[in-house]
């Protein structure tokens, strides 16, 4: 019985059925089918312009694959552990199909360039559907955002309360962050854009072939210059998980911060139910499950690019079967990533703000102390004398029990002469805010400016 591999004839002996399952790929690499006959259809089409295959040998392979593709959408499609790979699976149906045509559609190519091809067409598109995620989640925390730039927050350094901030300008910071993994992501998404098909298995092809008919056909930007690099590169993937890590730790810590929110000790926000679970054994409780599971899969997706990174650092080039190992960490990063954006939007539009404990904390920890010293200064004296003043005048604060705004003026002047009766006016929370009156400032003005920019930056437009 002759051996289903195409590179049986070098072989006396069939692979040991350990080492087939070992090697092979198929497992999850059938992900790239879709990608894969859409590589193939442009080589197959540039190969008949350059007249290295004939019309009705281009005719039959676009019927077969057109074939094979209505049977993988449907679910119908059978993948054999035999053919190790997405790429044999699909040759050998095609060439069932359509006989001599399918084996003449891997003419000039190898699948050393055509998988780098299907990886980086999988990988364009993935970035694609990514973007447009990240910009659903602005947009929701712009719906809320717009809903509290009055809403006063302590803002924390150390988690100690440090300053008033609006709840409104503290979400900004985050719709900041992902403004930057977006920007990475389309960034990235330049280098993905480039085509390996052509460089063969390491060094090009014999065959008259036009590259750059392929690229266009398939919307690449261009072509990868040497062909050693194009089959062995690997640096998109890489920079494509160090941009996804980077977007997981900035939803980290702001599921960190829903999670402390949240807690009774705290109670500035409610999550909605649907995000949440209970306990076996405490009917009280309410637990911030998909929070916390973003926290985790941050390290998840931290990993992969690790992993990346260390199966790439001892290859020579050109191709190696190490990379083979360069799909599943990849996959799982795309796909942890797009379910923690889908989810994360949802949540966000169901946070339930409790105003009156964040104003409440916000009142504990003396927020307005820098409002002092800076009036002080306003009043002519130097920062370090004023700095000093006020901690003094935090610390008899703390030994009546009483916040810096209730203490009677005469009191106030004890630590300085330059205290007056206005000075209440910026001991407020209110007047805290609104002193912060300039761009990236929480005065409720300059926030509601922010928000109506980025919906501009979004949308091109400052309609929801």
């Amino acid at each position: 019985m002759q051996d289903k591999h195409t590179w049986s004839g070098r072989f006396s002996e069939p692979v040991d059925e350990l080492v087939k399952r070992y090697t092979a790929s198929i497992g999850f690499d059938y992900k790239l089918a879709l990608f894969d006959i859409e590589g193939s259809l442009a080589h197959a089409s540039m190969l008949c312009q350059c007249n290295i295959i004939g019309a009705q040998d281009l005719s039959d392979i676009q019927r077969g694959l057109a074939h094979i593709k209505d049977e993988i959408l449907r679910g119908e499609f059978e993948w054999s552990l035999d053919l190790e790979d997405v790429h044999l699976n699909i040759e050998k149906r095609l060439t069932t199909l359509v006989g001599d045509a399918g084996k003449r559609l891997h003419t000039g190519r190898s699948r050393n360039d055509q998988v780098a091809t299907d990886v980086r067409l999988y990988l364009r598109h993935s970035i694609d559907e990514l973007i447009g995620l990240v910009k659903d989640l602005q947009s929701a925390l712009l719906d809320l955002a717009e809903q509290h730039t009055h809403t006063i927050l302590p803002g924390f350094t150390h988690l100690q309360v440090a300053q008033p901030i609006s709840f409104a300008h503290h979400l900004m910071a985050y719709f900041e962050m992902l403004k930057r993994d977006a920007e990475r992501l389309q960034d990235c998404r330049k280098r993905v854009n480039r085509l390996p098909l052509g460089a063969a298995a390491l060094a090009g092809t014999s065959y008259p072939i036009q590259r750059e008919m392929v690229a266009e056909l398939l919307r690449f930007d261009g072509v990868c210059e040497n062909s050693l690099d194009a089959v062995s590169d690997r640096d998109f993937a890489i920079e494509f998980t160090a941009c996804a890590s980077l977007l997981m730790t900035h939803l980290s810590r702001f599921s960190e911060e829903l999670i402390i929110w949240m807690s009774p000790q705290f109670g500035f926000i409610d999550l909605a139910d649907r995000f949440c679970t209970g306990s076996s054994i405490m009917p009280q409780k309410k637990n911030p499950d998909v929070p916390e599971l973003v926290r985790g899969k941050t390290g998840r997706v931290n990993g992969h690019l690790i992993g990346l990174l260390t199966l790439m650092k001892g290859q020579p080039l050109a191709y190696n079967k190490d990379n083979q190992e360069d799909k599943e960490p990849l996959f799982d990063t795309v796909d942890t990533l797009q379910q923690t954006l889908r989810i994360y939007a949802d949540m966000v539009a169901g946070i339930r703000v409790k105003p009156d404990a964040m104003r409440a904390a916000a009142l504990k920890g003396y927020a307005t102390a820098t409002d002092l010293a800076d009036y002080l200064v306003k009043k002519g004296v130097p920062f370090r004398d004023a700095h000093e003043v006020v901690a003094r005048a935090v610390r008899f604060a703390e030994q009546r029990g009483c916040d810096l705004a209730e203490i009677a003026l005469p009191e106030l002047q004890q630590f300085s002469p330059h205290i007056a009766d206005d000075v209440y006016a910026v001991l407020t929370l209110e007047g805290s805010l609104a002193s912060r009156n300039h761009t990236g400032g929480t005065a409720p003005n300059q926030v509601a400016v922010a928000i109506s920019r980025a919906r501009i930056s979004l949308h091109g437009h400052t309609e929801k």
